[in-house]
């Protein structure tokens, strides 16, 4: 507690020894700022990642696809006896074939709009949901071979697995910016330190001239360097918040680029950032005092 108050009120006699504006001050406070601004959007990022990778892994998990062949003259009987052995099938929540409308649409992106169903060989897709406790897969696909020959089951588990992977790998992607962002911000904060404590060189000697510890020069530092950081912290936080605010929400596209945001208890971490980046410039300055006063004695 006295080291936080020490840290707000300060020490006026102290604090003559650190420039209250200057290159120094300007440079903390851009770089702290700039530095959670990042955090901000690289949170933003690791967090949506968690929730694709989440959404991938628990939807997909429980759909998979029927492919019937595509024989024209035996479509209806196939599906009828396909629609059978998935109403039968324990574990099997929900089966529905997807109308041509939808395989049309399935089949846009590489063939365009006006691709000619009607006169084409589509085999029929069908959309089997599972429920909780989800179905016997190789018993499922042993009853349709030998109910509906040439039926193929995708569980979707080829291409599942890579994309959850990956999302998976995005998400600490994330967090490993977030590490070098302050990092960066610490390096930054101790350069800008040591400009100032070189600065004042003469200041510092006249202070220990008068009885002044090395402890008590260091404190009026590491106070001002780190209010600096937090204020300029609070600021990027502010503006990378807005700014993620600015890109188009989930619901209106559904992609991945349109979901990046705060949801629920993620709105904690850009509320971190700041004392976090106070914090780094704390024992930054700190550090660098201790180390640039020991050097000029």
């Amino acid at each position: 507690m006295k080291v936080f108050l020490d840290l707000i009120v300060g020490d006026p006699q102290a604090d003559r020894a650190v420039p209250p504006t200057g290159m120094t001050a300007q440079l903390t406070v851009f770089v702290a700022g700039v530095m959670a601004f990042l955090a901000v959007l690289a949170l933003a990022l690791s967090l949506a990642a968690g929730r694709v990778a989440d959404r991938w892994a628990e939807e997909l998990a429980q759909a998979s696809t029927l492919r019937l062949p595509a024989s024209p003259d035996q479509a209806d009987a196939q599906l009828r006896a396909a629609m059978n052995v998935l109403e039968t099938t324990p574990g099997v929540a929900m089966a529905r074939a997807l109308t041509p409308a939808e395989q049309q649409a399935l089949l846009e992106p590489w063939f365009g709009p006006d691709l000619p169903l009607d006169s084409l060989p589509i085999p029929q897709l069908v959309e089997i949901i599972a429920d909780s406790d989800g179905y016997d897969q190789a018993g499922l696909a042993a009853r349709l071979a030998a109910e509906v020959p040439g039926a193929v089951l995708d569980d979707h588990t080829r291409w599942r697995a890579p994309l959850v992977a990956a999302a998976g790998r995005l998400r600490l992607m994330g967090w490993v910016v977030i590490v070098a962002i302050g990092a960066g911000m610490a390096a930054m904060i101790t350069l800008a330190a040591h400009a100032a404590l070189a600065a004042n060189e003469q200041v510092i000697r006249v202070l220990r001239l008068v009885g002044a510890r090395d402890i008590y020069i260091a404190r009026a530092f590491v106070r001002r360097f780190t209010l600096r950081a937090g204020g300029g912290a609070v600021a990027g936080a502010v503006l990378g918040v807005g700014a993620v605010l600015l890109l188009p929400r989930g619901d209106v596209a559904g992609g991945f680029l349109t979901g990046l945001g705060f949801a629920g208890a993620g709105w904690i971490g850009p509320l971190v950032i700041p004392p976090l980046a106070a914090i780094v410039a704390f024992f930054a300055t700190r550090a660098a005092a201790l180390r640039r006063l020991r050097e000029q004695t």
